[in-house]
């Protein structure tokens, strides 16, 4: 394996998205990631559909554990059994990274609280995800994204009003505390270098949505403002938002005075009482309308050429099909493709760093200088890699 932490072994006990995605990224960055799952059933994740693909081993695999289990190995262990426990030891005591997302208290029931883990490794970087936290008056309650979503303020700002509190179309929560846990992880292994121990890094997906509320969240804390939805336009930005051409939708993000000098005449909005951002945000309504008014004879790659000629930030709004067929995604090496075992070659959605060594080389580099690693591998079957890891184990051993 390649990647700048090629030299990491992660393991990951987690289950359904902001575990194993955290899991999944530092596999991206090359580490090895062994998946502890339940026998017979395995990830919660395997079992998420329609839609399911069959396989050439007669099961049905879901595409949502695929969206987030590549470059991982699988191994099934029964955790209340003393051989499942005994294996879970041996591999601790080699990993560098444990993940894990069970409800606060799970794990020290099963005999790994933080203190045994440290006992077992003191070099352990230990990441847990909770829904709402470790510890206050609510820290023991289970954490599913949508609901988090809700509760964490990020429904009430999307949509096309207050009355229709609208879920974000992922399970944002669940990503950004991967994302969160990820980086924290990194951290933590940094900081294992000077202090030569490791650490507990703890986030939840109530503090990732809080954590990015960004200008929604200081609109109250420093304004006092309870902001509310606005749809496909900008709250505090206007004209920026979404617009009907005449065959279609098109974005547009006029985020300066003087990108509104060149827009407004071009489209007859050049008007003395719109001649301020804080004006137009003021008669929000109005301005959208004359800009829908405008655009809407227009045909939308006519539209978009006359913005990107006057240097105006536009886009259309594309489907998922038009998004992976789309050349400048696969030029960014957003799809990867990969020999599943039971399914054959599969594409996925890749991984979304890139990096390259700060050099004197000319441009054009190729894919291995460039990319997170060389190559990946497909999300397991269910205990696909079982036998080798207990034999790596009994080979490693001290």
């Amino acid at each position: 394996m390649t990647g700048p932490l090629s030299d990491i072994l992660v393991v990951d006990l987690s289950r359904a998205l902001a575990g194993p995605h955290a899991a999944m990224m530092l596999g991206d960055l090359g580490a090895r990631v062994i998946k502890v799952e339940s026998p017979g059933s395995g990830d919660d994740t395997r079992s998420w559909g329609p839609p399911f693909v069959d396989g050439s081993d007669g099961e049905r695999h879901s595409t949502y554990f695929l969206s987030c289990n590549r470059n991982k190995e699988s191994i099934a262990l029964d955790l209340k059994s003393d051989d499942g426990r005994a294996t879970l030891t041996a591999l601790i005591a080699r990993a560098d990274v444990l993940v894990e997302n069970f409800r606060p208290g799970v794990l020290d029931r099963l005999g790994f609280s933080v203190e045994q883990l440290a006992e077992l490794n003191p070099r352990l970087v230990v990441l847990s995800i909770t829904g709402f936290g470790h510890d206050g008056p609510e820290g023991t309650r289970p954490g599913y994204d949508q609901i988090a979503q809700g509760e964490a303020g990020l429904m009430s700002l999307t949509g096309p009003s207050a009355a229709e509190p609208t879920r974000v179309g992922v399970p944002i929560g669940d990503l950004l505390a991967g994302m969160n846990g990820a980086y924290g992880v990194v951290a933590a292994l940094h900081a294992r270098t000077t202090t030569g121990r490791g650490r507990v890094v703890r986030t939840s997906l109530l503090a990732s949505i809080v954590g990015v509320h960004a200008f929604q969240g200081t609109r109250f804390t420093v304004a006092g403002e309870v902001p509310q939805p606005t749809g496909g336009h900008h709250p505090s930005i206007c004209p920026y938002g979404l617009f009907h051409a005449a065959d279609g939708f098109v974005q547009i993000a006029v985020g300066s005075e003087g990108l509104w000098r060149r827009f407004a005449p071009e489209f007859g909005l050049d008007r003395p009482e719109w001649a301020t951002n804080p004006e137009r945000v003021g008669d929000r309504d109005a301005v959208i309308a004359a800009v829908d008014a405008a655009f809407s004879t227009l045909p939308s790659a006519e539209l978009l050429a006359r913005l990107d000629e006057l240097g105006v930030p536009a886009g259309k709004v594309r489907n998922l099909e038009e998004v992976y067929t789309w050349e400048q995604t696969r030029s960014q090496g957003l799809l990867v493709e990969v020999d599943h075992a039971a399914l054959g070659p599969i594409t996925l959605p890749g991984p979304p760093l890139r990096f390259q060594e700060i050099s004197d080389k000319p441009a054009g580099l190729d894919a291995s200088e460039t990319t997170v690693r060389t190559t990946h591998t497909a999300p397991p079957t269910l205990d696909q890699h079982g036998a080798e890891i207990r034999a790596w184990l009994e080979q490693s051993a001290p």
